[in-house]
C-alpha cells in the first residue's frame, strides 16, 4: 500500500476508537450517501467478518450512519448517529452476515426512499481508507480518497472516448479508471478519479452525450 503523507501513516482526525472500523466505516457509509445523492428514508447495513464481531464494540454501526446522515470522520455527532437518524425517520437494520469475504472489514449497505434504493459494497483497509468494490451489481475499485466521477452508460463503441474527450477539454487529470458491464453490448459504468474538483457544468455536458445515462461525482 502507497501513502501520500504521514497523515495517511497516523489515520485520519477522526471519533475513534478504531481507524478501520470508525472512520473508514464513516467514509464507507458517506460514500453510499454522496452516490444516492440524498439522504435515504431507510437503510439495511449487512456486516462481515471482523466487522460482524465487534461492530458494537468499535461503533462501526454508529459510524456508517453517521456517514450516512453526511458527518464527516471527525464530527462528534457520530457517537449519537443512530439516535439522530431515528428522530429524522430513518429505518435501520442491522445484518450480522456469516459469509466468509476477501476481507474481514465488510459492509453492504442498501439505501433507499421513495425514488430508488441504492446498493454498494464498501471494505476498510486501514488507517481510515476505504475501497468501494460493488455498486449496483457493478465490480469496481473506487477509494474514495478522491474526487470521482461515476458514468452509467450503454455499452456501445466511442462511449469512453467521448467521456474522456470532455475531461480533456476542461483539463482533468485522470488518475484513475476503470469500466465495468453486465454483459456485451448491455449498462456499463465507468469509475473515474480524478485530481482536480468537478464543476457540475462538466457534469450536464457529459449526460447529454450518446448512450449516457446518469452521472453521479463523489467529492474528495
Amino acid at each position: 500500500m502507497k501513502y501520500r503523507s504521514v497523515f495517511d501513516i497516523i489515520g485520519p482526525v477522526m471519533i475513534g476508537p478504531s481507524s478501520s472500523h470508525t472512520a473508514g466505516a464513516a467514509r464507507i457509509g458517506r460514500v453510499a450517501r454522496s452516490l444516492f445523492g440524498r439522504e435515504p428514508k431507510w437503510a439495511n447495513i449487512s456486516l462481515y467478518g471482523s466487522f460482524a464481531k465487534t461492530y458494537k464494540g468499535h461503533g462501526t454501526d454508529v459510524a456508517i450512519v453517521g456517514g450516512l446522515l453526511d458527518f464527516d470522520t471527525d464530527d462528534t455527532r457520530i457517537i449519537h448517529a443512530i439516535d439522530l437518524a431515528k428522530q429524522k425517520g430513518m429505518k435501520l437494520r442491522f445484518i450480522e452476515e456469516d459469509a466468509v469475504t476477501d476481507h474481514p472489514n465488510t459492509a453492504r449497505i442498501i439505501i433507499g426512499d421513495q425514488n430508488g434504493e441504492l446498493e454498494l459494497v464498501g471494505i476498510s483497509i486501514g488507517g481510515g481508507k476505504i475501497e468501494i468494490i460493488e455498486l449496483n451489481g457493478f465490480e469496481l475499485k473506487l477509494s474514495g480518497n478522491h474526487p470521482a466521477i461515476l458514468v452509467v452508460h450503454n455499452d456501445r463503441f466511442g462511449a469512453i472516448a467521448s467521456v474522456a474527450q470532455i475531461l480533456a477539454k476542461y483539463e482533468l487529470n485522470i488518475g484513475h479508471m476503470e469500466v465495468a458491464r453486465k454483459d456485451v453490448g448491455k449498462m456499463a459504468l465507468m469509475t473515474i478519479e480524478v485530481d482536480q474538483n468537478i464543476d457540475n457544468k462538466i457534469l450536464t455536458e457529459l449526460e447529454q452525450l450518446p448512450n449516457i445515462l446518469k452521472v453521479t461525482k463523489i467529492v474528495d
